[in-house]
């Protein structure tokens, strides 16, 4: 059994859409970066990646390759999940957390829980999906930035 983290942090800005969990969320800013800036996903791949000793997602997408401009993080899970099963691995859980003051996200983290299981194929009961406010503290708190976390285990199949 391995265990891995993952963190990632994006700015808010106008005119980007807010893509969480591989889900649109209505909101009036959207997460900034070169793909579609998935915070949540991000640290998934990240843990995941960790995990498996291969470095972070940077390392196997850069944001310096323009043929990741704009790419949807699901496509980046994907990819992870054929190197975790390429390397023999199999996911046991993954547990996360979003750092956001707003949107309110309760009712949607069932949506995210369900989109990102999916696309790593595994049952959505291995994947969590919490949320914790900001408390007006800092950049999260004032709604100038997202953060997410994440830690998986996987095991050897």
């Amino acid at each position: 059994m391995r265990i891995g983290y993952g963190y990632d942090v994006h700015p808010l800005g106008p005119d980007r859409k807010l893509i969480l969990g591989g889900i649109e969320i209505s909101h009036s800013k959207g997460l900034l970066g070169h793909s579609d800036s998935d915070v949540l996903v991000h640290a998934v791949c990240d843990a995941l990646l960790g995990a498996m000793g291969e470095g972070d997602l940077g390392r196997h997408f850069p944001s310096s390759d323009p043929k990741y401009k704009g790419i949807s993080s699901l496509t980046l899970l994907e990819e992870v999940m054929s190197k975790l099963r390429a390397k023999g691995y199999r996911i046991c859980n993954i547990d996360t957390v979003i750092v956001a003051q707003a949107p309110r996200l309760g009712p949607l983290l069932a949506a995210m829980q369900k989109k990102m299981a999916d696309t790593a194929g595994i049952d959505p009961g291995l994947v969590n999906v919490k949320v914790k406010s900001g408390e007006g503290l800092d950049a999260v708190g004032k709604e100038e930035s997202m953060i997410a976390h994440a830690v998986c285990l996987i095991e050897s199949v």
